[in-house]
């Protein structure tokens, strides 16, 4: 597999470029959808919810807290995740500033 050289691009675009790749899994869509429709925390076991195994969950729970767009605590045995208002708004204000950027118009 050759190297990505995220090396040669911008803090910014490598940075869009890890939101989009983990927004770009329906799985993690219908997670974050699930986790603001509640508005709170989730304590309990999002299979039945989602309709995906448990360790398919953990992994789309894993990639969604590594970019920092949810949160999660321990209590026990029990991990309870929620939307992280703080980096989900800054999220949203880096794709914003992105997709704003003007375009050429009748280019082709």
């Amino acid at each position: 597999m050759g190297l990505t050289k995220s090396e040669i691009f911008t803090e910014e675009q490598n940075e869009i470029a890890a939101i989009a790749k983990v927004l770009g899994h329906p799985a993690r869509i219908a997670i974050l959808d699930f986790l603001i429709k509640l508005k709170s925390c989730v304590c309990g076991d999002l299979v039945k919810d989602i309709g995906l195994a448990q360790p398919t969950i953990s992994q789309h729970l894993k990639e969604l807290k590594k970019v920092g767009l949810i949160k999660g605590t321990i209590d026990g045995t029990s991990v309870c995740y929620c939307i992280d208002q703080e980096n989900w708004d800054k999220v949203k204000n880096i794709l914003s500033q992105f997709l704003d950027k003007s375009s050429v118009e009748n280019c082709c």
